[in-house]
C-alpha cells in the first residue's frame, strides 16, 4: 500500500468553505486503477491546515495517476478557482510506503 498526503493551510475563517469544495469533489480519482481511499483531514489545534489523505494498491498506480490526463484536467480546473487566494496555495506533499500493518 501506498499513502500520499497533500497537506496546505488556509486562513482559519476560510476553513469551511475549502471543506465544502472537497465535500462536492468530482470523485473522478475513485475511478483511477489502484486506488483505494480518500480522506479529508482537518487539523484539530490548526483549523486552517487540511489534508488530503490518499491510499493506493502501490507507489506505481499512483505515479500512474499524477502523470494521466485525469489528474492534469482536476488540477487546472483548481487554478481557475475564483477565490485566488485559496487558489495560489501551495500544498506540502508527503508519501508513505506502508511496511507493517
Amino acid at each position: 500500500m501506498y499513502i500520499v498526503h497533500s497537506t496546505f493551510v488556509v486562513p482559519d475563517e476560510k476553513a469551511d468553505e475549502v471543506i465544502s469544495i472537497y465535500h462536492s469533489r468530482s470523485g473522478i480519482v475513485d475511478k483511477a486503477e489502484g486506488f483505494q481511499r480518500f480522506l479529508l483531514l482537518q487539523n484539530e489545534k490548526k483549523p486552517g491546515e487540511i489534508t488530503v489523505h490518499m491510499e493506493w494498491d502501490s507507489k506505481e498506480y499512483f505515479m500512474r495517476w499524477v502523470q494521466g490526463e485525469d489528474y492534469k484536467r482536476i488540477h487546472e480546473l483548481e487554478k481557475k478557482y475564483p477565490d485566488q487566494e485559496l487558489a495560489s496555495i501551495i500544498p506540502s506533499i508527503d508519501r508513505f510506503k506502508v511496511v507493517a500493518y
